[in-house]
């Protein structure tokens, strides 16, 4: 498996979820701007409403550049365990531990990006090859761990 591919099209998202972020913050941004006015109190509740989306929209471009930032830590070297950068099949699927994009597609694989914080990453931290580990009380099998 090509981790550094894998880690590539994560950065790629990444990036675009950061440049759309950054984007919808100058838009509303500029309505915001373009409400101000003379006209009363209700167009201050308007503004207000505008600057509660702009805070909820920096939030999220704060928690991907946090990504942004963990992703640039991990390489592509091989893992022997699980942990961050690893990329871990078990008898359920394909996981890359990360951080948690969902669901990606590299050279027609369905991967699961998931985050170290995981339930599930940290139901398997440390296991090696052919180790066992249960969550919500499924068994599953480390096959491999790249």
């Amino acid at each position: 498996m090509n981790k550094q591919q894998i880690l590539n099209t994560l950065q790629i998202k990444i990036a675009e979820k950061i440049h759309n972020f950054e984007n919808l913050i100058a838009e509303t941004r500029a309505s915001n701007n373009d409400t101000k006015s003379s006209m009363g109190d209700k167009y201050e509740t308007g503004r207000e409403m505008l600057q509660q989306e702009i805070n909820n929209l920096q939030r999220q471009l704060n928690e991907t550049l946090g990504q942004q930032n963990i992703l640039q830590k991990i390489t592509s070297e091989p893992s022997s365990k699980v942990q961050n950068g690893a990329l871990v099949k078990t008898d359920k699927g394909l996981f890359y531990v990360s951080v948690s994009m969902g669901e990606i597609m590299v050279d027609h694989q369905k991967i699961m990006t998931v985050s170290a914080e995981s339930p599930l990453v940290k139901a398997m931290s440390g296991k090696k090859k052919e180790d066992h580990f249960s969550i919500n009380n499924i068994q599953q099998t480390i096959e491999e761990i790249w």
